[in-house]
């Protein structure tokens, strides 16, 4: 039977950290740590290594932590364990075992983790939805995310139709930015205080500071009429997916057709050769409720549904992986 050892992530460990996300089966650009670490001020970092008995990394668990309690990662839209290629079922189970217990030494009670959906996976990784059964995980939240899958054929609504002819009519123009100033500070902002009176998870300075890290990743477009932003979202671009992170007009969106045309835009021309297109979640009261209007506009682009589950874990229960392989 393999053994593995578990080491606490160091700084000295970021160049193969970041190298073997570079090649995980089920890891994207949020895991560098690059990106991990821009709110590390927010977080104490529990970030774990596994290597096996010839020393080479084998897998990685991003995480933090707070009173005796591991989350994958709070700072971060999905988590888990992340593995290679050639990791089989049964290298992950020893794997997870030797993660759980290693907490379980340190006192850690229970762990929580976002799972992460699957259209961000490299090559099939569903081996964390099996672990949490056997290890009689609850899930405590389920969030349904609206995935336009861009290699099926789709249609778009008449009503999204019709707004994309209103912003043609309205003569919209798309501009790639390098800055989110525009942006953050006269669409998303003023939008988010008045509806929600809360402000974006990136404040300008992080998004910035994120965007001059991972320009290929993460990329803003803003809608412009007569040299007036009316509207932008901020996309989150991995190797299959790009993802709105962040959504934003003003107040004459239905009247310009702004949000209908700068959409239309990303999936018929800058993201058209990507698998999916994802609009995010139109949950609510963690994943209780749904707003109902959100959710008919992103469906009526042709978007359906996946869920993204996030699952509580009793750290004791890892002696019932002792069984599982006969």
């Amino acid at each position: 039977m393999k053994q593995y050892h578990i080491q606490k992530y160091k700084s000295e460990n970021y160049d193969v950290w970041n190298e073997f996300v570079a090649q995980a089966k089920n890891a994207t650009f949020l895991f560098h740590r690059d990106f991990m670490e821009y709110h590390q001020d927010r977080f104490e970092d529990y970030s774990l290594l596994v290597f096996d008995e010839n020393h080479k990394l084998q897998a990685l668990v991003p995480a933090n932590i707070s009173n005796q309690h591991v989350f994958s990662h709070q700072g971060l839209t999905y988590g888990g364990i992340l593995i290679n290629q050639k990791t089989r079922l049964s290298d992950f189970i020893l794997i997870a075992k030797e993660v759980f217990e290693y907490w379980n030494q340190k006192g850690v009670q229970k762990a929580t983790f976002k799972e992460i959906p699957t259209i961000y996976h490299q090559i099939p990784s569903n081996e964390f939805q099996y672990l949490v059964f056997l290890m009689q995980g609850k899930l405590v939240r389920r969030d349904v995310l609206s995935v336009l899958d861009l290699k099926a054929k789709f249609t778009y609504s008449r009503d999204r139709k019709n707004g994309i002819k209103r912003g043609i009519k309205n003569d919209l123009i798309v501009k790639e930015e390098a800055n989110f100033e525009l942006f953050w500070s006269e669409i998303l902002i003023p939008n988010l205080v008045d509806k929600y009176q809360v402000k974006p998870v990136h404040s300008l300075e992080e998004i910035q500071h994120l965007h001059n890290r991972f320009p290929k990743n993460i990329r803003q477009f803003n809608v412009y009429q007569n040299d007036k932003i009316v509207a932008g979202t901020t996309v989150f671009e991995s190797n299959f997916v790009a993802h709105s992170q962040y959504i934003s007009a003003n107040t004459k969106k239905n009247e310009l057709g702004s949000l209908d045309f700068l959409h239309d835009y990303l999936i018929s021309n800058v993201f058209k050769d990507k698998d999916y297109f994802d609009f995010g979640i139109s949950n609510e009261s963690e994943g209780r409720n749904i707003n109902e209007g959100l959710l008919y506009w992103k469906e009526s682009f042709g978007a359906r549904s996946i869920t993204q589950d996030f699952y509580e874990i009793e750290i004791k229960n890892y002696k019932l992986l002792d069984k599982v392989l006969l």
